[in-house]
């Protein structure tokens, strides 16, 4: 009997893990439903698009249905998938081009739907070019809005705000950004480096706006004109929400054990608390290696991994995940950055009892033509040492540092062993004593 496998939703998690099911499983049948018409749009290309660096967003899929169809699996697009009952292992679906509803059975569900931006409701956020950013359609209406818009509030200060603020400004426009926060990047980075970025986008005229909260929108003839605030008003004939995302899992909603805001939890096999139906990407939670806890953490890089993972684990428990660090990394004019684990701020909300080590240094001997300022914080445990979090932010590319101190935090290492490990010297590129050496041996 032919295993029915069902996929529900097709972005990074869901291609990963149909890509690798049909190379896995050839004689499965496996079915994709997903309402856009469109899969594996990469989001984090959309600043880069609007930018004008990459011209052609066609270039930001990396995957087609025709793809998934060569390789023998039934994509539905325009489908969109009304309820699931895991226990008959049964599910109903619409198509959305003829408004038809049928039923479907499955052996295997994976759940890939990723998540949505969060929407607040409020007074004017049905205006016109108040807008969204998530999926290609988006993408592609903030640029055909952004050549008419002068003045543009772009409405949070993660990653996705920030690289819009600046790709607007440098199309020459007015942009205000707006963030509840009293920092912009505060999930990722303590106030050494968000100091540093909000001068940098300052610089470039662009208005920040922090610890005021959006509570409504104004406009004249349906289109919007006016973003309102906790604190004031602020003039904008485009306005793009970028508050966050959550997860969009309301089809299991009472069938699986989820957080509070609805990510569905898995074990490090992709497993939920049902037999046979597993999840992925960002509409899960993953185990985060800082604190060892279940956390929500929508980055690609993540959905990827687990995607591929429900494919090795499907039919037996065979390759686990190791967790994350929620490794990032951004590009803010001339300064690379990036971040691993928990922030100081972070690790003192949760209670923890952390040291950390700052260093300002340069990134290569004194005695060569040229060398950047490097600025890089290591955040730590107080009494195991165990290294919990760290960022980094130069002109000179270093951002691969904060990769290797991601393997430091995955394999629970101390800052008494960062300051022996063995890392090269080269003028060209470091010092004798290696940046994280440094660090560690700081600590002690």
């Amino acid at each position: 009997m032919t295993m029915k496998i069902a996929v529900v939703g097709c972005t990074h998690a869901g291609t990963a893990a149909i890509t690798q099911m049909a190379k896995l499983y050839p004689e499965a049948r496996i079915t994709v439903y997903e309402r856009n018409d469109n899969i594996s749009f990469l989001s984090c290309g959309i600043a880069l698009h609007v930018g004008g660096v990459v011209k052609d967003a066609g270039q930001l899929f990396y995957s087609t249905p025709g793809q998934l169809a060569e390789l023998g699996v039934v994509t539905h697009m325009r489908h969109d998938v009304l309820e699931i009952d895991t226990d008959m292992k049964m599910l109903r679906v619409r198509n959305l081009a003829t408004g038809i509803t049928f039923a479907d059975t499955f052996d295997k569900l994976v759940m890939t739907t990723g998540s949505w931006p969060i929407i607040p409701q409020m007074e004017g956020i049905g205006l016109e070019n108040v807008v969204l950013c998530k999926n290609y359609n988006h993408a592609q209406t903030i640029i055909e809005k952004a050549v008419h818009a002068e003045r543009i509030a772009v409405i949070g200060a993660g990653y996705i705000g920030i690289e819009l603020v600046e790709a607007f400004e440098q199309l020459g426009k007015k942009v205000t950004l707006i963030d509840n926060m009293e920092r912009i990047l505060c999930k990722y980075l303590d106030r050494e480096f968000t100091d540093l970025t909000e001068q940098a986008l300052g610089d470039k005229g662009i208005e920040i706006v922090t610890g005021q909260t959006v509570t409504s929108f104004a406009g004249k003839e349906g289109r919007v004109t006016t973003v309102i605030t906790t604190a004031g008003e602020y003039k904008a004939d485009l306005v793009v929400l970028c508050i966050g995302f959550r997860p969009n899992t309301g089809l299991l909603e009472g069938q699986v054990d989820m957080l509070p805001n609805g990510a569905i939890i898995v074990d490090e096999y992709m497993r939920t608390s049902k037999p046979d139906v597993f999840a992925a990407g960002d509409s899960c939670a993953v185990r985060y290696n800082p604190t060892g806890q279940n956390a929500y953490i929508p980055l690609a890089t993540n959905a990827v991994r687990m995607g591929t993972l429900v494919a090795k684990n499907l039919l037996r428990p065979t390759v686990r995940h190791l967790g994350t660090q929620g490794t990032s990394g951004i590009k803010i004019y001339d300064y690379n950055i990036a971040s691993t684990g928990m922030t100081e701020a972070a690790a003192l909300a949760a209670g923890m009892i952390v040291k950390n080590v700052t260093i300002t240094e340069h990134d290569r001997p004194e005695f060569m033509p040229t060398f950047d300022d490097v600025l890089l914080k290591v955040v730590y445990e107080a009494d195991t040492r165990r290294i919990v979090g760290a960022q980094v932010l130069s002109k000179a590319d270093l951002t691969q540092s904060i990769n290797t101190l991601s393997v430091c935090i995955q394999n629970g290492m101390t800052m008494d062993e960062l300051s022996y490990v063995d890392f090269f010297f080269q003028p060209h590129y470091n010092k004798p004593w290696n940046l994280l050496n440094q660090a560690g041996l700081q600590a002690v």
